[in-house]
């Protein structure tokens, strides 16, 4: 069958869509392609299209195929589902509607799925392969395996694909792996280490679909076609900086199980943005195609680069995300994710001809505009005393726009106050017809313009080059630990870092602009934006003071809420110093009062913090260090960033003697009596409260009695849900305040806000029902999202 079909291909002489493709140092002969997970997403998408580009392009130079779409579905319901796939494959347009439809014929012909679950499938896969090659006569040239499916399964796939398809001597194996290779280094080195046990180097495959764009793949031959323009100013004295930007415009739906895992540094990141920069920053290598020397130029790029942590990131999420989380894992309405959907990361190296350039790579989800785009922007170093538009002081930049924005195509842009490029190889054309708008800063008529003459996909482009053994576009072992290198200490300090929260779209505004100080980085605006989104008519409702359950309540947006209760404490705070000296607060935990800490720690520099004691309201009884502890949170959220003595900071203490909570440790009255020894009358200035979503406020949970009269201030406390050990204030410590606020948040807490409207005291079954200060004031603070739905 292989035969024949090859016979008919070379007879109606098919036309190559690229003339590059060709099979370096490897003999033509029979190749089976193995696709497991071959009806999936991937392969829907992107690898079957590939394969059949591949096939077109080299099937006529004495190169026959099979193909293989393996699965752990039976073939019965999976061989429907694959030619419905290749059913919609197409041919470039140097091929004609009538080829295009014999070409199709023929390569579906030479498709068959195959379940490949057990050991005894991957045997009866490897006879077959065998019994079909000597049936046709045919000499084997080399199998590949491209393993589209999750990562935890490649182990096992490859120990099955070693003990039961090797190739005969002298055949080429080639296993192609998809991302993601492990979640941080010590994951990705056992992953190594697994694949190691069954393949060897050379015959692994890991795909970055980044380095099979056009316009990536053409960065180390651009240098290398301009060096001697490129070589006197490639370095910190005439770069100002360098941008690598991931613009997307979608959300994550659907992909919530992989994303929250992952987030935005380790999926786009760690992988893409971290191999363009490489390829911008290696020493150029002599020979291009040498895979060993690329290798060795990219390693001293990571060797090179200062370590990463928490000041050399800015993270954000989308606002919409928690809702997704909750909906697609099944989680409640309190649960919080921390998964970042965008981030900015700034990267210095001490490499002597980069020193001090910062390097910025930046993603993230439901932004303004999908684009992607590689910058070198140069210094200005000429000053235009008259005329400002000339030529010589527009902005001086390189730009290896990777596709899609107002561009729209992948191009090679070198501002013409720069130099004018030689063109990279045969395939790229120079780009003259007249457009009018602008690319970074610059009309489109100030650069030199090269887009590739024919555009490829990605995979199709990577595909090629697995077939030909080309493996310096693929990300060997070395490459792979060396990147997790870098990036798992930062990953690590973010673990409890609260992400901006942005809008999305056209709504982001500045919100998510940095500001590069040194060597470190932060956002240019301060705002810290919770949250729904706020429709255009409501946003010029600002504060509205009312009343709820009889006491004082402050309404507004989200934002407008968290400013006046941060006014509200600090002039609760100036007022107690100036008569008495001293200020107590105590403080709660959980998410909601985060966006207060930011608050106060970026804007009310004039508080007194070195007069002011900082309580606790409750703690879980873990380690302060876990990510579970309120300590933990109000230490990374607010003690760090604010001057405030370390003798007036009182954490509960739930650790005793390395065991927590035991009663007889007597946490409890440890807590209130330094309580009654500090706090006159052991009346705190300022309670700040929270709600829970079945009523509990502090650590004081339904169905259990609260006695208001009783004379304890702190208590041990069971919650209904992991850890269940609290340490609490009481309601008799919380009423003897001076004042209390309880903060209430975000539509989720909409249907308990109404309940609590309509309900008399319960204390047993709405705890946070009892709360009445004895002479002092409770205020409720709702925001709009929370009081309207």
């Amino acid at each position: 069958m292989f035969g024949t079909v090859t016979l008919l291909l070379l007879t109606l002489g098919v036309c190559s869509g690229h003339s590059k493709e060709e099979v370096e140092g490897k003999r033509s002969g029979h190749v089976s392609v193995v696709i497991v997970g071959g009806t999936g997403d991937l392969a829907r998408k992107y690898l079957w299209q590939g394969f059949f580009h591949l096939y077109v392009n080299q099937v006529t130079r004495g190169n026959s195929f099979s193909f293989y779409a393996g699965g752990i579905s039976p073939s019965d319901k999976a061989t429907p589902v694959l030619f419905q796939i290749l059913k919609s494959l197409s041919c470039s347009e140097s091929v004609s509607e009538e080829r295009c439809a014999l070409l199709k014929e023929q390569f579906l012909r030479l498709a068959q799925y195959r379940q490949l679950k057990s050991v005894e499938d991957y045997q009866d896969l490897t006879k077959h392969i065998t019994r079909q090659l000597q049936e046709e006569g045919m000499e084997e040239a080399g199998r590949l395996f491209y393993l589209s499916v999750p990562a935890f399964a490649y182990a096992d796939i490859a120990e099955k694909i070693n003990s039961t398809c090797r190739p005969p001597e002298g055949v080429w194996m080639r296993v192609v792996l998809e991302k993601p290779f492990g979640h941080d280094f010590r994951s990705a080195q056992v992953l190594a280490s697994q694949l190691a046990n069954s393949l060897k180097e050379e015959e692994m495959y890991r795909i970055d679909h980044y380095l099979g764009k056009q316009v990536v793949s053409k960065i180390l031959p651009f240098r290398a076609q301009n060096k001697k323009f490129l070589d006197p100013i490639w370095n910190k004295h005439h770069i100002e900086r360098v941008e690598i930007v991931l613009k997307e415009t979608l959300d994550v739906k659907g992909r919530i199980s992989f994303y929250d895992k992952y987030g935005v540094i380790r999926d786009v990141l760690q992988n893409h943005l971290t191999e363009v920069m490489t390829l911008l920053t290696m020493r150029l290598p002599a020979n291009l195609s040498s895979s060993k020397e690329v290798l060795q130029n990219k390693l001293q790029v990571f060797g090179s680069v200062l370590p990463l942590g928490k000041r050399q990131v800015v993270l954000g999420q989308y606002q919409g995300y928690q809702a997704e989380v909750q909906q697609e894992l099944n989680k409640t309405k309190d649960h919080m994710s921390l998964t970042p959907t965008y981030a900015a990361v700034l990267v210095h190296m001490e490499d002597p001809r980069y020193e001090n350039v910062p390097i910025l790579l930046v993603s993230g989800k439901m932004l303004d505009e999908r684009v992607g785009y590689a910058r070198i922007l140069f210094k200005d170093d000429i000053f235009c005393l008259q005329n400002h538009n000339s030529g010589h002081c527009k902005p001086k930049q390189i730009v290896f726009h990777f596709g899609h924005g107002q561009l729209n195509h992948p191009a090679i842009l070198v501002s013409k106050s720069l130099f004018k490029p030689g063109l990279v190889d045969g395939e790229w054309k120079e780009v003259t017809e007249p457009a009018d708008f602008s690319v970074l800063g610059l009309h489109i008529s100030e650069y030199y313009v090269q887009t590739p003459a024919v555009e490829r996909d990605a995979y199709a482009e990577l595909i090629s080059h697995i077939f030909a053994g080309r493996s310096n576009h693929f990300i060997s072992t070395e490459n792979l630990l060396a990147s997790w290198l870098m990036w798992t200490p930062m990953l690590n300090s973010l673990e409890t870092s609260f992400p901006r929260v942005y809008p999305g779209g056209a709504d982001n505004h500045d919100l998510l602009n940095v500001r590069l100080a040194g060597k470190e980085l932060s956002y240019l605006s301060e705002v810290v934006l919770i949250g729904p989104v706020q429709n255009t008519a409501a946003k010029d409702v600002q504060v509205m003071v009312g009343s709820y359950r009889s006491a004082k309540m402050v309404s507004a947006w989200s934002q407008e809420l968290v400013e006046k209760l941060a006014v509200d404490i600090q002039e609760a705070a100036e007022a107690a110093v100036l008569q008495g000296g001293v200020f107590h607060l105590a403080l709660s935990g959980g998410s909601t009062p985060l966006a207060l800490f930011h608050r106060l720690a970026l804007h009310h520099f004039s508080f007194p913090w070195r007069k002011t004691h900082v309580w606790m309201v409750d703690e879980r009884c873990v380690p302060p260090t876990d990510q579970e502890s309120n300590f933990h949170s109000l230490h990374e959220h607010l003690l760090l960033h604010v001057s405030i003595p370390y003798f007036n900071v009182h954490p509960m203490p739930v650790q005793i003697r390395q065991r927590l909570c035991a009663e007889e440790d007597g946490a409890a009255q440890i807590y209130e009596d330094e309580l009654r020894t500090l706090v006159n009358d052991s009346r705190f200035h300022f309670i700040l409260l929270g709600l829970g979503y079945d009523g509990h406020t502090a650590s004081l949970f339904p169905g259990r009695r609260v006695d208001t009269t009783e004379k304890r201030l702190v208590a041990l406390t069971e919650s209904p849900v992991q850890p269940h050990q609290r340490l609490s204030l009481t309601i008799s410590a919380i009423n003897r305040a001076h004042r209390v606020a309880l903060l209430v948040m975000g539509k989720g807490k909409h249907e308990m806000v109404t309940q609590l409207s309509r309900t008399k005291d319960d204390p047993v079954k709405w705890p946070v029902t009892a709360v009445r200060p004895e002479s002092g004031q409770l205020v409720w603070y709702i925001d709009y999202d929370a009081l309207l739905g």
